[in-house]
């Protein structure tokens, strides 16, 4: 039985011919990773591969690790399998994967979204064989609004907010989603106040990107200072001490979720604002015809919803377990950041008046 070219086993997906894994969950010798998200960069590997970007993010998350940085589409040969890596526009530094071995071709994606956020190398369409694709939204219900006009509503809300005296708490995952909500938010409103989680990230990124100017949230941060301001903090921080001197404020949040409203009833947030760092369903059926591909993996999401519309096309496509949990893996990492600001930051009651 010819082996495939990439197998999915209780480490990740591996390349037995080239003994290298794709983003794996478990330590391994050699490993490419896709992207800095929790779920896809983890500790322990003896050998990291990345684009070069990505570095300065999983080192700040991983520690001294050894990792090799790739350009986009540099050909790299291990054990005469072709890899390469590919914007795939979901964050800073992501990237698909694709792999070649004797004229077959097969593309992982990790996480990924065709929208050009302004921040992130856009997504680029690779042909291949077989395309290994995330559907983390892939049901017809979501259907992305435009970025541009997704930042208008989350401005124009801040500027209310101002305008009745209240603090602006905007909620977004502290890699990738806080940095797509700073690089747009209009500070002539007024000014940018961060959570730790979301500055010590920020400044990581900062040689990459120009951000406006944020101001950490200290101890010393007095009450009065944040009202009609905007404060970016990561949902972990919802319903903390933390934010508790802010008052009087209003609380929104940044997610593809918040397509549907009991999510955002059920994280008792205000207002809630869909942008998302990752395909909608259209997008997802848009890139898989544009790679040319017969067969498809799909790999976490809705994997049986979307697997059964593709076969239903006329798609080879099957689905694969995976550890890959999209946004809730960020909460993870969110949480555990953000535990030792708050804790720091708990003595504030202290010293401030609510």
């Amino acid at each position: 039985m010819k082996i495939p070219l990439l197998a999915f086993n209780d480490k990740g997906i591996y390349c037995q011919q080239a003994d290298v894994y794709l983003d794996p969950w478990r330590p391994v010798k050699n490993a490419i990773i896709t992207h800095g998200h929790a779920d896809h960069s983890r500790w322990g590997h003896q050998n990291y591969i990345t684009h070069h970007t990505n570095i300065p993010i999983i080192r700040h998350r991983l520690g001294e690790i050894n990792v090799t940085g790739k350009e986009w589409g540099e050909t790299f040969v291990i054990n005469n399998v072709k890899f390469s890596l590919h914007p795939a526009g979901h964050i800073i530094g992501s990237s698909q994967i694709r792999v070649e071995h004797k004229g077959e071709v097969w593309v992982f994606t990790g996480d990924y979204k065709t929208e050009d956020d302004g921040i992130s190398t856009p997504y680029e369409v690779v042909k291949c064989d077989t395309f290994i694709t995330e559907c983390t939204f892939g049901l017809p219900a979501f259907n992305w609004t435009p970025q541009a006009e997704v930042i208008s509503e989350i401005n124009n809300w801040w500027a209310e907010n101002k305008a009745e005296g209240k603090t602006s708490i905007l909620f977004g995952y502290s890699l990738g989603k806080a940095q797509r909500l700073l690089k747009y938010l209009d500070t002539d409103i007024g000014k940018i106040y961060t959570h730790g989680a979301i500055e010590n990230m920020t400044n990581v990124l900062r040689p990459m990107v120009d951000f406006p100017p944020t101001t950490l949230v200290t101890r010393e941060t007095k009450k009065e200072d944040f009202a009609g301001n905007i404060v970016l903090a990561p949902p972990s921080a919802h319903g903390s001490i933390w934010i508790r001197k802010m008052t009087p404020f209003v609380t929104g949040a940044a997610s593809g979720w918040m397509a549907f409203r009991g999510a955002r009833r059920r994280r008792a947030i205000d207002k809630g604002f869909v942008l998302s760092d990752h395909c909608d369903w259209y997008s997802l059926l848009h890139s898989i015809k544009a790679t040319g591909a017969e067969k498809i993996i799909c790999t976490h999401g809705y994997t049986d919803i979307f697997s059964k519309y593709l076969r239903e096309l006329g798609y080879d496509a099957r689905t694969e377990k995976t550890q890959y949990e999209g946004e809730s893996a960020e909460m993870e990492k969110d949480e555990k950041e953000a535990a030792i600001d708050q804790n720091e930051t708990s003595t504030i009651l202290e010293n401030n008046e609510l």
